[in-house]
């Protein structure tokens, strides 16, 4: 998502929102009549739905780096 809005990884909330209006003008059906420009506003508008807000993008960001696993969020308890 980051690739898609053009932003690093560390950008701000409102770095991140610059990107997606950015783009939203530029890739938008009334301006942009073409198909791949259909395709590619869907694409920032995902992207921007997740890193918009804090806990999506955190949630987003630990898939990044670790995956899918189910044992990632648990908790180890010595005893």
């Amino acid at each position: 998502y980051y690739d898609i809005l053009g932003v690093s990884k560390d950008s701000s909330e409102n770095e991140i929102k610059k990107a997606y209006r950015a783009l939203s003008l530029k890739y938008h059906p009334d301006r942009n009549p073409n198909e791949e420009a259909k395709t590619k506003i869907i694409e920032i508008n995902d992207a921007y739905e997740v890193l918009r807000e804090s806990n999506s993008r955190k949630e987003y960001d630990t898939k990044l780096e670790f995956g899918d696993n189910p044992f990632m969020n648990m908790v180890v308890v010595s005893t």
